[in-house]
């Protein structure tokens, strides 16, 4: 989900993340070093945790799986976090806003990580969530009207996404509406009050 908000930023609405200066090129390979820290990463580690046995299967289907991996990725997101905002000079002077978003996201996973404690939350729904939440709290703040297309798809795609994980059994409604409400109540506060 990071990787597909921040493909739709970088390219629809590169002004609102201070990277409009930037060469499609450097746009494209910072999404690349998103898409590593963001999903790479974290499903190397997730894979690791399977192949050595910690978790019986690679869909984390018991509640009591899901925490470690989750309170992993948040720590693999809280760090790319610190990167962007304190180590990568040039994206952290010139480009402050995709620390926060990143920031934002890193709170998301880390909270699914303690709600998974005691419940199990929909973690596709905080994701697609976020995305709504970022994108539609950039299209109130800075009248980007050009995310209006991107935004239809996505809320869309939230649709599909619920449905997909009822049909499956995976959750239960009560279980994706608190994941929608969680993505998209943090993600609207990091861009409407620090972005």
């Amino acid at each position: 989900m990071p990787t597909l908000l921040f493909g739709i930023l970088l390219y629809l609405a590169p002004g609102v993340l201070g990277v409009d200066a930037f060469t499609g090129t450097l746009r494209a390979s910072l999404l690349v070093l998103l898409f590593i820290g963001t999903f790479g990463v974290p499903a190397l580690l997730i894979y690791y945790l399977y192949r050595s046995g910690f978790l019986s299967s690679l869909h984390m289907d018991d509640r009591q799986e899901r925490r470690v991996p989750y309170l992993l990725t948040g720590l693999i997101y809280t760090f790319l976090t610190f990167l962007f905002a304190f180590r990568m000079q040039l994206i952290s002077v010139v480009a402050p806003e995709i620390a926060i978003l990143l920031g934002s996201t890193a709170v998301s996973v880390l909270l699914v990580g303690i709600i998974s404690l005691f419940w199990k939350i929909s973690a596709h729904s905080v994701g697609i969530g976020g995305v709504v939440g970022t994108l539609a709290g950039v299209m109130l703040k800075f009248s980007q009207t050009d995310l209006f297309m991107a935004l239809l798809a996505v809320i869309i795609l939230a649709g599909v996404l619920a449905s997909a994980r009822l049909q499956l059994n995976a959750h239960t409604p009560g279980q994706i509406g608190a994941g929608l409400a969680l993505g998209l109540t943090i993600s609207l506060i990091a861009v409407l009050w620090l972005v």
